[in-house]
């Protein structure tokens, strides 16, 4: 028989601030790269400004959502 490993009073993985703040760190991170591979047609630019975009929007999304 299985047993249910989820407690009813479980906390979350993530709170809902923190979820937020990383996928808007993900929409502009994604943002950031796509607009570069267009601009540029480097794979390797685009990841970069990927990171970049990503690290930026959560330092960003962290400071201006209260």
């Amino acid at each position: 028989m299985a047993q249910n490993t989820q407690q009813s009073g479980s906390q979350p993985l993530l709170g809902l601030r923190s979820a937020i703040v990383l996928l808007l760190g993900v929409l502009t991170g994604i943002g950031a790269g796509m607009l570069t591979y267009l601009a540029q047609r480097s794979w390797p630019a685009a990841v970069l400004a990927a990171g970049a975009g990503f690290g930026a929007g959560v330092l960003f999304f962290h400071t201006i959502i209260g």
